[in-house]
């Protein structure tokens, strides 16, 4: 496969060949008017020449004309055509039948013929003691007189074209510099480094191009610091549920565990499978929020009730906590996907259950605040310090916070209503109420 150009060789391609055009248009323009000057002008001395002959009383022979013109002139052919209409001399003899009547009648006559010579320029004046002077220029001799103005013309155009071509390879060196180092920076970065300085010159696009490519690398550097974390706590809360599985699995192959102890050993079995499985299934339903088929139904629903069998399904276990969970909402219809929203609030429930203290209460509200609806479930735990709010929502970060302190899930239900509510367009916020506890809200779009 071939290799594109590099943006140096680009640059400096684009350069030669815009210049080249510019030269080939200039030269072009420039060999053009420099030419009709040339003849302008021509003509201009030639019609002056022939005037002054025809006023000077001395001059009537065409030996005296034709010194007169050549000392003057150059290369110029005179002639003479009489009254009664005889033609004389090399210029005269190149007018045409229609010319030389226009002589005899002794007009005045500024134009060009085509004859054996080419294209001739030619000036009629009627003459002292009458007839009429010719004056003949080719038009070839003019242009051999404009060459030296056209080598001049061309040879500075040339160099014009040898500037742009080395200012634009000084160019091309110039933007290209920095992007190669930003280029190798970025490759760096993709191999896996991280905490590379990227230093840049050159335009201010290079240059925020450079920022943004360190600004990629202290974001990865962090997100993947994050989930090194994150995996570190998973394995270690994964390897304790699995050691006391091996434990009484080794014990009763080895027949340690005695009859009477099989059903204290079979509940802590059965403890610890149910939080390898709550582990499991909250890494998987991260898994599905990321994918892009990720499904979403809405449909009308009413709040009211969404929230109240919320309540119901938690009743149980709120009970045997001996914690009181009430409802207050208003009727509220919104459009949405009634099993990703329940599956936020109980998130949220579970965890308001997991802190909140016997004798304490957890709170589920539901308003309508314009065109949005607002979802809030309040706990009478021991609540959220600012910093907590600021990253409540980031997997495992408040677990590792308060795993020695507090009762902790995994790391992963806060993060899981976070995605979810983004996924039905709403947001979530975190805060403390003002007697304690803390406060969840979830906002939603209600069409």
């Amino acid at each position: 496969m071939t290799r594109p150009l590099g943006l140096r060789a680009r640059v400096t391609l684009v350069t030669i060949i815009v210049a080249t055009l510019a030269v080939l248009v200039t030269g072009g323009v420039s060999l053009t008017l420099v030419r009709a000057s040339s003849i302008d002008q021509a003509r201009a001395q030639l019609a002056a020449q022939a005037t002054l002959l025809s006023r000077l009383p001395a001059v009537t022979s065409l030996g005296d004309i034709t010194e007169r013109v050549t000392i003057a002139l150059g290369a110029t052919q005179a002639g003479i055509v009489t009254a009664s209409g005889t033609v004389s001399g090399p210029a005269a003899q190149l007018l045409p039948e229609r010319l030389i009547r226009r002589a005899e009648f002794g007009e005045r006559v500024s134009t060009s013929v085509i004859g054996p010579q080419g294209v001739t320029l030619v000036e009629i004046r009627a003459k002292r003691g009458g007839g009429s002077l010719v004056l003949a220029l080719p038009r070839d001799t003019v242009d051999q007189q404009a060459q030296g103005s056209l080598l001049r013309i061309g040879l500075a155009l040339l160099i014009g074209l040898a500037v742009a071509i080395i200012a634009g390879a000084v160019l091309a060196r110039w933007l290209a510099k920095p992007l190669v180092g930003v280029s190798r920076t970025a490759g760096r970065i993709a191999r896996g480094e991280r905490g590379i300085p990227v230093e840049a010159g050159g335009p201010a696009e290079i240059v925020a191009v450079a920022d943004a490519l360190g600004a990629l690398d202290t974001a990865l550097a962090s997100s993947e610091a994050r989930q090194r974390e994150f995996l570190l706590s998973i394995s270690h809360e994964l390897r304790t549920p699995l050691t006391a599985l091996r434990g009484y699995a080794e014990a009763i192959s080895d027949g340690v565990v005695g009859a009477a102890d099989l059903p204290g050993v079979g509940q802590v079995l059965t403890a610890e499978t149910t939080r390898l499985e709550h582990f499991v299934t909250d890494l998987l339903e991260l898994a599905r929020l990321e994918a892009d088929d990720f499904s979403i139904t809405p449909i009308d629903l009413k709040l009211g009730d969404l929230l109240r069998s919320t309540r119901d399904a938690w009743l149980g276990r709120s009970t045997s906590l001996g914690v009181d969970l009430v409802v207050e909402t208003e009727e509220v219809t919104l459009n949405s996907d009634p099993r990703r929203l329940r599956q936020i609030v109980d998130g949220l429930v579970e965890n308001a259950l997991r802190v909140t203290p016997e004798g304490s209460r957890i709170r589920l509200a539901g308003w309508a605040a314009g065109s949005q609806v607002c979802i809030e479930v309040r706990d009478g735990g021991p609540g959220l310090r600012p910093e907590d709010v600021e990253v409540a929502f980031e997997r495992g970060v408040l677990r590792e916070r308060y795993r020695d302190s507090r009762p902790v899930g995994t790391g992963l239900g806060l993060s899981i209503a976070a995605r979810l509510t983004s996924r039905l367009g709403g947001s979530i916020r975190a805060g403390t109420a003002a007697a304690g506890g803390a406060v969840f809200t979830v906002t939603l779009p209600q069409r």
